[in-house]
């Protein structure tokens, strides 16, 4: 990838709507432009920035191959930093392909996946972390995921980092300085001002890492797990709640041996509903496997449905499908929520005096606080209390987006970061504890300020860039 080259691609899919954008950048941006199309007046190399031209982009042989509109954009006040233009023509996959053919006769080069971005980065127009932001903003499927992306490219999470790099370049730099007088004893860096600095900044960095989990669920999806015994109901409330036939239903048990992951915005947020294997004894070896990717599933998910038969009398294996729930999951950051299913065959009084034993013991073998665990009563077949359990799961999604006004961290890279710079500073904190001599104790600082670095600034890791880079799409 030659940086000093002259780039094009489609920025939008040729063939899905009414015109097709094509993005150039570099220093031969206007000197190409003005080869192949014949404007009504003037060039674009001598037309200012922010403007658009007419013009008619000539094929080949010098007949019209179609009617465009040219948009300038003059260095450094572009996207990349650099002289750029984008053609705007009709979404002929034909036109489009013409015109990409033609500026790569007259010296323009197709760009590689996220190279405009790239060039923003290199040429100081955006930091790395707001870079890869491009790329979760392009793939944001709500209104939260959205709004956590645009956050990172305005460069809320930046400005973050640059303040802790700040103050920890401060004390490096008056640590260097007691170096420097190492013979006199003299101390620069007030010892206890500076516990209290990194006291700080270790409770600001967990708060980021500990925002992990969350934001990664917000950009991914927020994966919700539907458990419990087998033919309890688990695929017909799916079913129910995407309103489509995902899942097959059927009354024989064990009929989900895998699980079936399907999504739904719900208030902004994208929630990814998985349909997992009934919870259950068996010696059959392929649904052994759907019942411990079950298990699996429980422990990775935030909203937790188990789904519990209410027409059957309170026995195995009702309790213990609760007991195996409430034993993988962790209340400090999931939501559970039991299901009384079949509810509809409880008509007549029947059953009652069971089904009350039934929801005695499931609230009373939860340890979740209200907010984190409730016990709803539905028939999915029916369609009764669906609406109800409609409105407490768009509750657990307002919680959710009420809850991410502060910084999340969505990005692994930036997480394995955050955590490398924590441990040397908890490394430093040992040091200074343990009268730990001062050179070794810059050195831990330095180690903690060169993790931050690795997530905003320029880096000469240009592998590590190209791995970065080559996740975009095409054209950005």
């Amino acid at each position: 990838m030659n940086l000093d080259d002259t780039i094009a691609a489609p920025a939008t899919i040729p063939g899905t709507g009414a015109i097709t954008v094509i993005r150039i950048s570099g220093p031969d941006t206007f000197t190409a432009v003005d080869k192949v199309v014949e404007f009504t007046s003037g060039n674009a190399s001598s037309a200012e920035g922010y403007t658009i031209k007419f013009g008619i982009f000539k094929d080949k042989d010098g007949s019209p191959l179609d009617e465009v509109l040219v948009s300038i954009f003059k260095a450094p006040h572009s996207y990349t930093g650099e002289d750029s233009a984008e053609i705007s023509c009709h979404a002929s996959p034909y036109i489009a392909s013409r015109i990409m053919e033609i500026l790569g006769e007259n010296g323009v080069r197709a760009a590689s996946p996220g190279e405009f971005t790239r060039r923003a980065f290199v040429s100081g127009k955006m930091d790395l972390a707001q870079a890869e932001s491009v790329a979760d903003l392009i793939a944001s499927q709500g209104e939260a995921s959205h709004r956590i992306a645009m956050n990172q490219l305005r460069g809320g999470f930046s400005k973050e980092l640059r303040e802790m790099r700040s103050e920890l370049l401060d004390v490096a730099s008056l640590m260097e300085l007691e170096l420097d007088f190492s013979e006199e004893d003299v101390e620069f860096a007030n010892r206890d001002r500076f516990m209290k600095l990194l006291e700080s900044i270790l409770d600001h960095l967990e708060k980021l890492i500990q925002s992990f989990r969350k934001g990664n669920a917000i950009r991914n999806g927020i994966p919700v797990a539907i458990v419990g015994p087998a033919n309890a109901g688990k695929s017909t409330l799916l079913n129910t709640i995407l309103g489509e036939e995902r899942a097959i239903v059927s009354e024989v048990e064990g009929t989900t041996r895998d699980t079936i992951e399907e999504t739904i915005t719900i208030d902004g947020i994208l929630l990814r509903f998985i349909d997992t294997a009934g919870i259950r004894s068996t010696d059959e070896s392929i649904e052994k496997k759907g019942i411990e990717r079950t298990y699996k599933k429980i422990e990775e998910a935030d909203l937790i449905l188990c789904i519990l038969d209410a027409s059957l009398p309170y026995a195995d294996p009702i309790p213990e499908a609760v007991q195996t729930v409430i034993e993988r999951a962790n209340p400090e950051y999931q939501k559970l929520i039991f299901i009384l299913n079949k509810v509809d065959k409880l008509a007549d009084n029947k059953n009652v005096s069971e089904f009350n034993k039934f929801v005695s013991y499931v609230e009373s073998q939860t340890q979740y606080s209200k907010e984190k665990a409730e016990c709803l009563q539905i028939s999915a077949k029916e369609g009764f209390g669906i609406k109800n359990l409609s409105s407490v799961i768009s509750d657990y999604c307002k919680s959710i987006s009420s809850e991410d006004s502060g910084t999340l961290v969505t990005n692994l890279r930036h997480l394995q970061a955050l955590t490398s710079a924590r441990d040397s500073l908890l490394n430093v904190k040992g040091g200074i504890n343990s009268d730990l001599s001062t050179e070794l104790v810059a050195e831990d600082i330095r180690e903690s300020i060169r993790h931050l670095s690795e997530i905003t600034e320029p880096i000469s890791d240009w592998e590590l860039l190209g791995n970065i880079f080559s996740r975009f799409c095409i054209g950005k």
